[in-house]
């Protein structure tokens, strides 16, 4: 995937959903953990040097599993490069579990299939599509609910 660097840079310096300083390796055998300001924008996860304001590289959380690796440390591993994992340490189990939830529902996968199941249900316990006020086709609901339509 291409990204413009302007407009990754811009995205970076929005308010974060999640924004610690964690411990990270990188993917590549023998990287050491360097301690990182981590933020989370969006769907993508920026890591800075703790004394830099731009950041040091962006994980667009797309296609990947997130993994709570050992009580205090969670792993983001792309699907089509699951060997290649990055791997965080927290200072809690707690703040892992934390950055795990939070990671798994940023993507835009998950959001699309939340707005499905929410979509069906209002649409079970009324009967009318909520969206169809604004234009929304039918083909975007989910299979039984396009179905009974």
């Amino acid at each position: 995937m291409r990204f413009n660097e302007k407009e990754l840079l811009c995205i970076s310096k929005q308010p974060s959903e999640k924004a610690a300083e964690l411990g990270m390796r990188g993917p590549k055998k023998g990287d050491v953990v360097k301690r990182r300001l981590v933020k989370l924008v969006i769907n993508f996860l920026f890591y800075f040097r703790t004394d830099e304001e731009e950041p040091a590289g962006a994980l667009l959380l797309e296609q990947c599993k997130v993994e709570q690796e050992e009580p205090m440390a969670f792993s983001v591993a792309f699907l089509d490069e699951s060997e290649k994992k990055y791997l965080f340490e927290c200072e809690s189990s707690e703040q892992c579990q934390e950055w795990v939830e939070s990671l798994t529902r940023a993507s835009y996968e998950f959001m699309r299939r939340s707005l499905m199941f929410y979509r069906s249900e209002i649409h079970k316990l009324t009967g009318k599509d909520p969206l169809e006020q604004y234009g929304i086709s039918e083909e975007a609901l989910p299979g039984q609910l396009s179905k009974t339509l």
